[in-house]
Formats: structure tokens, C-alpha cells, sequence
């Protein structure tokens, strides 16, 4: 109560414990800690530290692993950091040449292009709303996201109309929300799982997350079994 009044300064252990309790990101942590007088508690080391190997060397097993369907590994910012050959197979046939020589990648620039990836989304309007629901609350969190959360949002408008379709307006019989792409090889339908690590003690970490995409269907299974199984 004297720390809620105003009479005293919580300690670093108090704070720490209320940041756990409330799930806070670990870099506001480390800003939380440093605005009251303590020093920052978590590291944010670069992905080639040596501490780092065993995480790495996980995310690129899970990303072998999940070959041939797509996966990548992207950041807080949604900067692509590792791909495996679905993934690659999947950008280079949605995106034009213009866009592809980007490194890094950046999904959310690959979204908002007018020519990116929202261009080949069939079913944009059953995405859409899921699609910002994530990233403005993301945003919330990490606010250098907003600019393009924002831009993202204006071109759905665009495409979609003023009013974007509210998330009990779309009816979905499947379980889990399916993205159909428009494709040389026809429609390819795929779902979403996230991998992220469970307990980070490091803010690069923290900030991981592997994004493995499921064929929806047999035709896709098939499709992308055959293009990317002839590659390499």
C-alpha cells in the first residue's frame, strides 16, 4: 500500500515479481527496471552468441523438420531471419522480383505492397480481421509496429471496402482459420501454427517466433510436395 500511495519506491524484487505476474514483454521489463533505478535483468544477445547455439541450432532443426511445407522464423519487428526451402519456394512464386531482393525480408512490407502477398489472398475477406486482431495487438505491446500495422489496415480498406467484415460477421465451418493463395499451380490453402520458446530468459529469444504453415488440403499437400521436393 505504501508503494501504491506514492510513500515508497517498490524494491527491485517486487517489481520484478509484479512485471512476471502481469506477463509484461522482457525489454519493457528491462525499461520498467531502469525508469525506477535498477539495472536491466534480461541480456539481448545477437542470434550468432555462442550462448545462444542450442536455441539456433533448435529453430533450425524445426525448421528442417517441417521441409517441405513452409516455415520461417521471424522477429518482434517481422523481419524474416531463417527460412527453410518451402518457405523460400512459397515467397519467390507469390512475389514479384521487385520485392524479393529485400534483405531482410520483412512480412509486414510484403503484406502492405500493393503487388505483396494480401494481392494473392483469395478468401482476404475471412483473414482480414484475425490478420489485424494479431497485429494491432502486438502493436500494443511493441509500438514500432503500428506504422505498418496502420498501412496494413488502409489497404484492406482499399480492397475490402470502408467497413472491414467484424469477426462475428465471417462464417467459418473449419476448426482453424484457413489462407487460400492464388497460385500458378491453382488455389493452395494452408493453415498456421506458432513456435515460439517457453521459458526465454533473453530478449532476442523472447522475440522468436516460428510461423509453420500446414497444407489445408490434399491438392495442396501434393503441389508442394512435388515443387519443393525438385528443388536442390
Amino acid at each position: 500500500s505504501f508503494v501504491e500511495s506514492g510513500r515508497a519506491l517498490p524494491s527491485r524484487g517486487l517489481l520484478l515479481a509484479w512485471l512476471e505476474e502481469l506477463h509484461v514483454p522482457l525489454v519493457a521489463r528491462n525499461e520498467a527496471l531502469q525508469s525506477a533505478g535498477y539495472a536491466p535483468s534480461f541480456a539481448s544477445r545477437a542470434l550468432g552468441d555462442a550462448d545462444l547455439a542450442q536455441a539456433t541450432d533448435a529453430v533450425r532443426r524445426l525448421l528442417a523438420t517441417h521441409d517441405p511445407m513452409p516455415a520461417w522464423v521471424v522477429d518482434a519487428d517481422w523481419n524474416v531471419l531463417n527460412a527453410n526451402r518451402g518457405a523460400q519456394w512459397l515467397v519467390a512464386m507469390l512475389l514479384p522480383p521487385s520485392l524479393q531482393p529485400q534483405v531482410p525480408l520483412n512480412m509486414l512490407d510484403l503484406m502492405t505492397a500493393p503487388d505483396g502477398i494480401t494481392a494473392h489472398i483469395v478468401n482476404l475477406h475471412e483473414v482480414a480481421h484475425p490478420m489485424l486482431a494479431q497485429l494491432r495487438a502486438e502493436a500494443a505491446v511493441h509500438p514500432a509496429l503500428t506504422p505498418k500495422v496502420e498501412a496494413l489496415r488502409a489497404l484492406l480498406r482499399q480492397r475490402l471496402g470502408a467497413d472491414l467484415p467484424l469477426r462475428d460477421d465471417v462464417h467459418r465451418a473449419a476448426p482453424v482459420l484457413t489462407t487460400r493463395f492464388a497460385t500458378p499451380f491453382g488455389v493452395l490453402s494452408f493453415f498456421t501454427m506458432l513456435t515460439t520458446f517457453g521459458t526465454p530468459h533473453d530478449i532476442t529469444l523472447a522475440s522468436l517466433r516460428i510461423e509453420h504453415l500446414f497444407a489445408a488440403d490434399e491438392t495442396t499437400a501434393a503441389v508442394v510436395t512435388t515443387q519443393v521436393g525438385s528443388v536442390g
